[in-house]
């Protein structure tokens, strides 16, 4: 395997571009797509549900917890978010349990372009990150150009991070070259004035991919075009993060290394919602691709609900006690 780069590095780009004859035309990467692997459906979920009955205990359970917490970009996404709503998520984030400053913080706050310069402010140099959603999301229903303005925005506004949405229409018509241009167009447009750049996660709406073939190629796709991290879903659909989907992206990011060397990320979103759901997709992880992933520069939770499971259990492991829900804030 070539020495391991990040895709956000420097290098990344000099990697890529030694399969450029693959993104050279819409045949060419139509036909690279195609000759992936079919994936044997029934192998992959029986696979996911065997992972899924492992059994954490005691002190791998509470390094578990806190190492959840420590992935999850805390996330408000709603019409109705106010600048105190964002506030006070990013308040939460910094300092999930005032009753135990031990408690890791969050990786990131996710909010609309519009919130981003609010949570930077309150999030000031905590360390936590300020991730944005863009490209008209969750749609993703938009000309190029709003789409570019849109990340733009967002990244002057202070946004480290930007999760986008590919056009899934595009896809699913097999025009797979304008979404790969739209992701290198959207990257280019994550870059700030001094030459660093916000991390691009590229989200796929696997809900809406149909086929698990499909949603190998958009890993691929998105991975050949430079993704930071590729991303399940929006959380605004039916089906969302699964672990069979996860389990398979998990795949992907693991074999694109072994052919290029660049490092990507992965980030299930939506539905995850307790601590028993979040140690599942770690075991996916440790079992898949290994420690070099189980850290939140290398996978994320989307999730809103689910921090406050993992507070209340870990306040049980600590006290022996089980707090309930008054204990912890909705936001």
């Amino acid at each position: 395997m070539p020495t391991t780069v990040p895709a956000h590095g420097p290098d990344a780009a000099a990697r890529l571009a030694s399969m450029a004859d693959v993104t050279a035309s819409d045949a060419a990467l139509r036909r690279f797509l195609h000759g992936l692997p079919g994936v044997d459906a029934v192998g992959l979920e029986a696979r996911a549900a065997s992972l899924g009955t492992r059994s954490i205990k005691t002190t791998a359970k509470a390094y578990a917890i806190d190492l959840a917490i420590s992935m999850i970009d805390l996330t408000t996404l709603e019409g109705a978010d106010t600048p105190g709503k964002v506030r006070a998520l990013s308040a939460k984030g910094v300092n999930p349990d005032p009753t135990d400053r031990t408690t890791p913080r969050v990786a990131a706050i996710c909010v609309y372009p519009d919130m981003v310069a609010t949570a930077r402010e309150a999030l000031g140099d905590s360390g936590v990150r300020v991730a944005s959603v863009a490209t008209a999301f969750p749609a993703g229903r938009a000309a190029l150009p709003v789409k570019l303005a849109d990340t733009a925005d967002a990244v002057a506004a202070g946004a480290d991070e930007v999760d986008m949405v590919i056009d899934r229409g595009a896809f699913l018509a097999g025009r797979y070259l304008k979404v790969f241009d739209e992701i290198k167009a959207v990257k280019e447009a994550c870059r700030r004035p001094d030459g660093s750049s916000a991390h691009l996660k590229v989200i796929f709406e696997n809900g809406e991919l149909a086929t698990y073939d499909n949603i190998r190629r958009a890993s691929w796709l998105g991975m050949l075009a430079g993704a930071d991290f590729i991303k399940t879903s929006t959380g605004k659909v039916a089906v969302n993060a699964t672990p069979a989907n996860t389990l398979l992206m998990l795949e992907a990011v693991r074999d694109f290394r072994a052919t290029t060397g660049v490092q990507v990320g992965v980030k299930p979103a939506g539905g995850i919602r307790t601590s028993k759901d979040a140690i599942k997709f770690l075991v996916l992880v440790n079992e898949t691709v290994g420690d070099d992933w189980l850290s939140n520069e290398w996978f994320r939770f989307g999730a809103s609900s689910l921090l406050n499971d993992l507070l209340m259990q870990r306040q049980k492991l600590s006290t022996g006690r089980y707090s309930g829900p008054d204990y912890v804030t909705v936001d």
